[in-house]
């Protein structure tokens, strides 16, 4: 038996999360100043990156389009 749209989206979206909470827990081990060297310039790079992608990822699923400019 084949399995249904809401079965696929939750077999994908289950191991899809968990791939990308593993790669910001390993995204984390660079907090450790013994081993690297960063700066907080560094920091909000990194972090303003996945902020956006989260953004515009949370609007696909939301259905909020940014509003086109009106006079």
């Amino acid at each position: 038996m084949s399995e249904t749209r809401k079965e696929k989206f939750v077999r994908l979206a289950t191991y899809r999360t968990n791939v990308v909470l593993e790669k910001l827990r390993i995204l984390g081990n660079l907090s450790n100043k013994a081993n690297y060297e960063y700066s907080e310039e560094d920091i909000n790079k990194i972090f303003y990156a996945i902020d956006s992608q989260l953004r515009i990822i949370k609007a696909r699923f939301t259905g909020k389009r940014k509003k086109e400019f009106k006079l």
